[in-house]
This record gives structure tokens, C-alpha cells and sequence, in this order.
């Protein structure tokens, strides 16, 4: 390869020709090996740097609210360059939003792992609210999520985003329990804004209260009364 190309360079000029007309193939391949190395460390390296960002961001946002976070703090906080983070993020909106995307992802895989535990969707269905309930009261989450990103993204785009992962398994979970014939209900989408919306209210409320354990107890009893309303009867 480069050795071997590099060894030639002392040889006759017609050795030279002819082997390097031998180890052009080689010498291709491993420019293009060097090339894909090369990229690759270079998509790593952004990978991390939008990391950075991604990590600086969410603390300062949980610690100072998204008005007083400042793009220069964060990028000192990420150790990035003001350069730097606009070339991954438009704004501090944008840094805010894809905060907001992470950490519902995360809700997402959350309540999903709690979910898989259980056997029967119902189970499934009320280990999943537990789970985002759980979440609602981490103080990072409650303060981006639940009581900023609305204000700050846009009724639109939060709800898209929400809709995009802790909604979506719900929706599929209410689906599957109609598929089985154990949910009757008309239409399943409504249905399931209106349970997420009460179940959203309860975790809006968390972080204000005194007792967290008995506003929990009390309202997941009111949720679970009204789908009792739609369960089919043994």
C-alpha cells in the first residue's frame, strides 16, 4: 500500500512505472480507506460537539429557565467555539428544541422499557403512565418539558413532538387494547389526546404540590375511571 508505493521511489524510472502501474489498485483502495477514515473522525467529532451543546444546553435550561440561558454560556459550558454552535444550531431556540426532542425521546424509551415488563396491555398501560409520571417529577424534565417547551416552541411544534414519542405509545397502546376487542370506543385518537391531556395536567401540577405520592394516587384514579368507562366488561 503507502509502503509499498513509497518503496518504488528509489527504483529505476521504468521500475517505478511499471510497479506503480501494479500498485495503483492497492494505493487507490487505501486512499479511499483513508479518505472514509477520515470522515468518519470528522462526523465523530461534530457527533460530539452537538453533543456538547445538546448537554450544555439542557443544564442551563433546567437551571435558568430558557429567557436567561445565554448561547455564550452555553458554548463555554460545551467548549465550543459561538462559530461552532451556529453551525449546529440556527438559534437558542433551535438548541431548545432539539433539547426538548432528547429529552422526550428518552421519556419515550423510558416508558416503553417499564411497559415491556408487563403482560397484559392494561398492565402495560398503567406501568407506562408510572413511568411518565416518574419522569414529570425529574426536575430537569419538569421545568423544560413540561413547564416551557409549550411557551417557548409553540403550541404546534409541541405537540408534534410529544405526538412524535411519549403520545405515539399511548395512541398504539389504546389501538391494540381496541384490536383485541378490550376498548370500545368509536374512534381510539380522540380518546387518547384526551387521556394524555389528563394525564400531561397531572404532571403540570407535580412539581407544585406538597404531597406528589397522593396527587399521583388521585389522579391516575380519575384516568383510570374514565378508560373503566370504555373497558369492555367481563
Amino acid at each position: 500500500m503507502w509502503a509499498g508505493y513509497a518503496a518504488t521511489c528509489d527504483a529505476s524510472p521504468n521500475s517505478l512505472r511499471l510497479t506503480a502501474s501494479v500498485e495503483t489498485p492497492d494505493c487507490a483502495q487505501s486512499s479511499e480507506r483513508s479518505k472514509t477514515k477520515r470522515s468518519r473522525t470528522i462526523l465523530s467529532s461534530s457527533e460530539a460537539t452537538r453533543q456538547a451543546l445538546l448537554d450544555a444546553g439542557r443544564e442551563a435550561f433546567a437551571a435558568s429557565g430558557f429567557q436567561a440561558a445565554g448561547m455564550e454560556a452555553i458554548s463555554r459550558a460545551a467548549r465550543v467555539t459561538r462559530g461552532a454552535f451556529y453551525h449546529h444550531f440556527e438559534d437558542k431556540k433551535a438548541l431548545f428544541d432539539a433539547v426538548v426532542v432528547a429529552m422526550q425521546r428518552e421519556a419515550a424509551i423510558r416508558i416503553e422499557a417499564a411497559a415491556r415488563n408487563e403482560r397484559k396491555i392494561w398492565d402495560r398501560l398503567s406501568a407506562g403512565i408510572e413511568a411518565y409520571l416518574d419522569a414529570c417529577e425529574q426536575p430537569d424534565y419538569a421545568r423544560i418539558v413540561i413547564q416551557e417547551a409549550q411557551a417557548v416552541l409553540g403550541e404546534a411544534r409541541y405537540r408534534e413532538i410529544e405526538e412524535t414519542y411519549p403520545t405515539a405509545l399511548l395512541i398504539a397502546t389504546l389501538r391494540a387494547l381496541k384490536r383485541d376487542g378490550e376498548l370500545h370506543a368509536d374512534d381510539v385518537d380522540p380518546l387518547s389526546r384526551m387521556i394524555d391531556a389528563m394525564i400531561c395536567k397531572i404532571g403540570l401540577l407535580l412539581p407544585h404540590t406538597d404531597d406528589p405520592k397522593k396527587l399521583r394516587r388521585n389522579g391516575q384514579k380519575i384516568v383510570a375511571a374514565v378508560l373503566e368507562t370504555f373497558r369492555k366488561k367481563a
